[in-house]
């Protein structure tokens, strides 16, 4: 209970002091606002985009919520090599990468298929925020003796050994200077958050020239998960 009072305080502060920036940026430049036309335009443009960063924020909090409900997941049987294909083709479209399909293996899983689209567009998103155009960032799904394997490989500045063990908390950052996850540190935390939904895991490797992402699924889901 200690351990739980501790975790939930912890998380209120952390929300708190992320929320706090945003509207300090708001009611700094809302105080300001003048009468110049160009001028309340360009502010009225900031501020919507720091009001749709925060509804991210707290969707994101809302999912990192619901991840522990049994309904959380919808299960269904999924075409792993056709899962891939489509999820290569969603990445593509993140950011002009050169893009690899490593792998698109021929097996069915059984998972949620949105939920899965999610962690690996949250990869995809990591991916691109550590690397610039052009650079390589591949993606792929095999069958392992250890279950489903979906992956991101970036060619960004890697995470350090250090990190690997905490990058997937919410709003951790890694010790080379930047945020890993989207929005405002959860995009990490939302893909353990779908892996262990599925009773996996999301591992991290690579080296100082590039990390690697997967989620590792096994052959069967937990069964208190509630299938829709």
């Amino acid at each position: 209970l200690e351990e739980a009072f501790a975790s939930q305080k912890s998380f209120i502060s952390d929300a708190g002091h992320e929320l706090r920036t945003p509207i300090t940026i708001i009611q700094g430049h809302l105080d300001l606002l003048g009468d110049d036309p160009d001028e309340r335009r360009e502010t009225i443009e900031l501020v919507t985009d720091e009001l749709d960063r925060m509804s991210r924020f707290v969707d994101d909090l809302l999912l990192l919520a619901k991840a522990q409900r049994p309904d959380f997941l919808h299960l269904e049987p999924i075409a792993l090599d056709v899962l891939t294909k489509e999820l290569f083709a969603k990445a593509s479209a993140l950011a002009p990468r050169a893009w690899r399909l490593e792998a698109a293996a021929p097996a069915y899983i059984t998972g949620d298929r949105q939920r899965l689209t999610q962690a690996v567009m949250n990869l995809g998103q990591n991916a691109v925020q550590q690397t610039r155009d052009g650079d390589p960032i591949g993606l792929g799904g095999s069958l392992t003796d250890d279950g489903v394997r979906l992956w991101v490989r970036d060619s960004g500045p890697g995470v350090p050994p250090e990190d690997r063990g905490r990058i997937f908390e919410r709003f951790a950052r890694s010790g080379n200077g930047q945020n890993r996850g989207d929005g405002m540190g959860l995009g990490l935390a939302i893909v353990r958050a779908i892996a262990e939904a599925h009773g996996g895991r999301v591992e991290v490797g690579g080296s100082r020239a590039g990390a690697i992402f997967t989620i590792v699924i096994p052959p069967e889901p937990p069964r208190e998960v509630v299938s829709a």
